[in-house]
């Protein structure tokens, strides 16, 4: 995997990595994002789905909930899905078979909180992977990898 950034960050400059993040996002792009409860995860992914409906000039949902207990939520922009799943509860390989993550990929953008199962099954072979640590109540250590793309204009 290559790095595209390791930093440490505040909740301002978290906002600012994932609006670039998805500024730069294309139909077909997975982002894993992994970190211990209370790390930012979903405060990651409303930022990014939040600028996501910005970028493509949609009304942005009142409210982009932690998909905690439905695991999945999705939100429908003109020509694509985001899909915003959460792994936590999930106890085996098919139970993640049963979510069609794989299928859903493809043609929309997906965010995976809780990656650890899907990343122990090896099934993909493209994808961001941000690793979010607790440095203390106000920083995190946010890292950010990507399994093929060695240089991405690193302007975070």
């Amino acid at each position: 995997m290559f790095r595209l950034l390791k930093t440490i960050s505040d909740l301002n400059h978290l906002k600012i990595i994932a609006r670039k993040l998805a500024n730069r996002a294309t139909l077909g792009d997975l982002f894993l994002i992994k970190g211990e409860l209370g790390a930012g995860k979903t405060t990651f992914a409303r930022f990014f789905i939040h600028s996501l409906f910005n970028k493509n000039l949609v009304k942005t949902p009142k409210t982009i909930k932690s998909p905690s207990f439905p695991i999945l939520i999705n939100y429908s922009l003109v020509n694509f899905e985001i899909f915003h799943y959460d792994l936590y509860r999930l106890n085996n390989y098919i139970e993640l078979i049963e979510l069609n993550i794989i299928e859903n990929i493809h043609e929309n953008i997906t965010l995976i909180e809780w990656p650890e199962i899907i990343l122990q099954y090896n099934q993909l072979d493209k994808f961001f992977f941000i690793n979010m640590k607790i440095i203390n109540s106000n920083k995190r250590e946010i890292e950010i990898k990507h399994t093929h793309i060695k240089d991405f204009d690193n302007d975070f």
